[in-house]
């Protein structure tokens, strides 16, 4: 099936009306800061418990079906890995770092994603919906975590990430990596208990987390806020985090956007008929290879 000149030229116009309508009520959307969901749920990893065996890692995989074992654990994020143990040492220094998916109060790759694949769900999981995505990696780009992988392998590929095990959360279960934890280096909770908790260990311990007599709980503030918080007894930033003002990505990425085609509707539109093509032809393709 093509889509021929009338059928583009229709789309265009309903893309361009649509975007006309809704850049005067979002150009304000773009400076507030939003705040986590009432029901959010999320995750607490102390680094100072963490004991680097990667059990979580193992757990997860199993989890989530995807291929792996201790026995030859992965070294990073890729798209068969949603979550990792990395080890930090240098200078007399050490500690383990678990890398998955934040969990982001206000997302990057939410707002990043032209189709809605990735969304905000219920308990401020963010999730993403491979019957939307069209392979952009728009998401990857936007993500200052540098958490979504893109299979490259497959010929129908994926984005990966964590999802917080949303469908163990339904049958009542914990997420696989807090599970298989010995050492409750990671636990689960509600966004609120979380940051109760990071607060009490930080105000009972306060030589044990970085920086020392004034420790910081990093996900409090940083980016807007994670729904998956750190503790730890070294530099977040030499754990692989990034240095983030309080502002939330997604506030960030939406001012940008909304400066850029402030009264220039045409490449909105045209950006969404791309988009419509690209998610079609993905579709095709998928049904292509599904009948092989």
């Amino acid at each position: 099936m093509t889509m021929d000149r009338r059928t583009l030229l229709k789309g265009a116009a309903a893309a361009g009306a649509g975007a006309a309508v809704s850049a005067a009520t979002t150009a304000e959307a773009s400076s507030v800061r939003p705040t986590a969901p009432p029901d959010a749920v999320g995750m607490l990893y102390d680094a100072t418990l963490c004991i680097g065996c990667q059990a979580c890692v193992t757990a997860c995989k199993t989890a989530n079906n995807m291929p792996g074992n201790l026995y030859d654990p992965p070294k990073d994020l890729d798209g068969q890995t949603k979550n990792i143990i990395k080890l930090y040492e240098e200078d007399g220094e050490k500690s383990y770092m678990k890398q998955q998916c934040m969990h982001c109060i206000d997302p990057g790759c939410v707002n990043a994603c032209m189709i809605g694949a990735f969304k905000k769900r219920e308990y401020g999981i963010v999730t993403w919906d491979k019957d939307r995505c069209i392979g952009c990696r728009y998401c990857q780009v936007a993500c200052p975590y540098n958490i979504p992988k893109f299979q490259w392998d497959t010929p129908v590929p994926e984005i990966v990430k964590c999802e917080l095990c949303n469908h163990m959360l339904a049958r009542g279960e914990e997420p696989g990596c807090v599970q298989a934890c010995p050492k409750e280096a990671v636990i689960f909770g509600t966004y609120e208990e979380l940051l109760a908790d990071a607060r009490q260990r930080v105000a009972d311990h306060p030589e044990r987390y970085y920086p020392a007599g004034a420790p910081q709980i990093f996900g409090d503030t940083e980016g807007g806020g994670t729904q998956v918080l750190y503790l730890a007894g070294v530099d977040f930033e030499k754990l692989g985090l990034p240095v983030l003002g309080d502002d939330g990505v997604g506030v960030q990425m939406r001012a940008i956007q909304h400066g850029i085609y402030r009264g220039f509707i045409a490449p909105v539109a045209l950006y969404g008929i791309l988009g419509a093509v690209l998610w079609r032809n993905r579709r095709a393709a998928a049904k292509e290879g599904s009948d092989e």
